[in-house]
């Protein structure tokens, strides 16, 4: 089933054009990510998504929703079916673990429970449930302000998935993290793909991670999509093609890296 389906879609800020008439389809259970230099597009296309940046042209669906011409209340209930993941984690840094994921339950939970931080039995067990699958069960009841950045991660994706979302945004999560940390994050990303269904769409800089991880990657240069594949047949002249507008740094990192490359990935990617 097609979750997002983008025609033609240009996405922008004011009557700047970032996006630039993309074609892009991804169903349900996908683990994706995006890959490609800084400022061309991937973040103003990840919030288009969600329904956060100007549509300049094209249409796009998500969830079977017109964004384009989406009302107000259907817009509130579509993003409760979305769960963004932000680098800076956005947690409540004087809150308990606990208490930030089950901040995730709030668009359904009354009032009254929400404000006074009163959980069912039934919600206690969902809660544990989502600590075990990041792995952060032992802290449930420390502050997040004493976490690592590799925890405080966790704990934002233990509250994505508290949403009961069909549908995960992550927008570099991993890019303030040590290597061991990022690692981390990215299996809990997996899990809560392979254990809960969950569409993952992840902006990534580490080539290597997108590879390793996600079930398909979408290159972008200067706006579009320069490659729409499987991680196997992401060759070493795409990479070069996705990152040709890049900072020395980055073109650095890519060239430190190695990828397989044979005459037919070449020639369908």
């Amino acid at each position: 089933m097609d979750q997002i389906c983008a025609k033609k879609l240009t996405l922008g800020y004011g009557r700047k054009d970032v996006v630039k008439a993309v074609d892009l389809t991804i169903r349900k259970g996908e683990f994706l990510s995006i890959i490609g230099p800084s400022g061309v597009g991937k973040s103003t296309l990840l919030m288009g998504i969600n329904a956060t940046t100007s549509i300049l042209g094209g249409t796009l669906k998500v969830l079977g929703n017109d964004v384009g011409s989406i009302r107000h209340g259907d817009l509130k209930t579509l993003r409760s079916k979305i769960g963004v993941i932000f680098q800076g984690f956005n947690l409540v840094s004087r809150m308990s673990v606990l208490d930030n994921i089950a901040s995730g339950m709030l668009h359904r939970k009354p009032l009254f429970s929400a404000l006074f931080k009163h959980y069912t039995p039934r919600q206690y067990e969902e809660l544990y449930e989502y600590m075990k699958v990041v792995g952060i069960e032992e802290e449930a009841l420390s502050r997040c302000d004493r976490l690592s950045g590799g925890q405080k991660q966790r704990v934002a994706i233990a509250r994505a998935i508290a949403q009961n979302p069909e549908i995960i945004l992550a927008d570099e999560p991993i890019s303030s993290l040590d290597p061991v940390s990022a690692r981390a994050v990215l299996e809990t990303l997996r899990s809560a793909n392979e254990k809960y269904g969950i569409t993952v769409v992840a902006n990534l800089h580490q080539l290597e991670y997108a590879r390793e991880f996600c079930t398909r990657i979408i290159g972008m240069n200067n706006g579009r999509i320069i490659y729409d594949g499987p991680p196997e047949r992401l060759c070493q002249a795409t990479v070069d093609q996705i990152y040709s507008c890049s900072s020395r740094q980055e073109m650095q990192d890519v060239k430190n890296m190695r990828f397989p490359f044979s005459p037919s990935a070449a020639s369908t990617a």
